[in-house]
């Protein structure tokens, strides 16, 4: 079978939005920025999601447009603007967010089409944000009990303000077979479900009560956790020169995602996933053009993989 009459569908689900950075305006969100990198890399990549009838919402297709990603599955509200975030960054380029309120990505519908696709995806990346509304909520829960049983639902948790409770985590992780979270997060997901302990007393409660294939925990610039019903993987990050980190987590979810799609073992993921979200930090904003060594990575392990 040849790359072309197969590519793995991802599905980035949930918000798509402006990042308001210090040097201008950056298509953004993390399920968008997951489908970006999903498609860069070889994959399929599809956003669903909810824009406004605006000026940003038109510039949020032109901007899919650009970096070839569909845009079918993007709904129009007339009745909320296009979502923004303001970003500022602090002196390593570690971003800080305001997330404004009742936007259009809190109002995603669902309908006959999004269950179709739902039904057809490989994997599907979400979070706890989109889940601030009930709209949007019931739409997540309704796209991800459509899915096939073998589909990887990638709950790339990030905790974002007060938008997130015991009960929105609990119901994820019960729908979700791969968690990825960061080392600020984990404390504050052990102590909502109650799960004391060292790190891995942690993420071998998380994986054996929620029965997960796989954890992902990153460390930013100290590397990344690989947690996998008992096997593991350790990476350190790769130096770069930080021009800021937007998107470089959704970077590294999006090539976990396809490596294990793809059957790569543990180590090969995490390094591969460490380098690309160094890269990504090298740059400016969530979705860089991505070099030709990072893409050529997954052609031939594609091709040999569905064969």
């Amino acid at each position: 079978m040849t790359k072309d009459k197969r590519k793995f569908i991802l599905v980035g689900l949930g918000e798509i939005l402006w990042d308001m950075l210090p040097d201008g305006k950056q298509l953004g969100g993390a399920p968008a920025n997951f489908a970006y990198h999903a498609q860069a890399l070889g994959g399929r990549g599809v956003v669903v999601s909810c824009i406004g009838s605006d000026e940003l919402g038109k510039e949020i297709l032109s901007r899919l447009k650009a970096l070839g990603l569909e845009s079918g599955y993007i709904g129009e509200d007339e009745n909320h603007p296009t979502g923004t975030v303001t970003v500022e960054l602090d002196e390593m380029g570690r971003p800080n967010y305001t997330i404004h309120e009742n936007v259009a990505w809190d109002c995603i519908v669902c309908n006959r089409g999004l269950l179709d696709l739902a039904s057809r995806v490989d994997a599907v990346c979400y979070g706890s944000l989109c889940q601030r509304s009930e709209v949007s909520r019931s739409t997540i829960r309704e796209f991800l009990g459509t899915t096939r049983s073998d589909c990887l639902r990638v709950f790339d948790i990030n905790l974002r303000q007060s938008y997130f409770s015991k009960e929105i985590v609990d119901t994820m992780l019960k729908m979700s077979n791969v968690l990825k979270l960061n080392d600020e997060e984990l404390p504050v997901v052990g102590d909502l479900l109650g799960f004391g302990g060292s790190e891995t007393d942690v993420l071998s409660r998380l994986a054996e009560v929620y029965e997960l294939r796989m954890i992902a925990l990153t460390r930013g610039a100290d590397g990344s956790r690989l947690y996998a019903q008992g096997a593991e993987s350790s990476c350190r990050g790769f130096a770069a020169k930080v021009a800021d980190t937007v998107g470089a987590g959704d970077s590294f979810t999006a090539a976990m995602t396809l490596g294990l799609l793809y059957g790569k073992g543990l180590d090969w993921i995490n390094e591969f996933s460490n380098r690309l979200a160094s890269f990504v930090c090298s740059q400016s904003g969530a979705t860089p053009g991505l070099p030709d060594w990072l893409t050529a990575e997954f052609g031939e392990a594609g091709i040999k993989s569905m064969e």
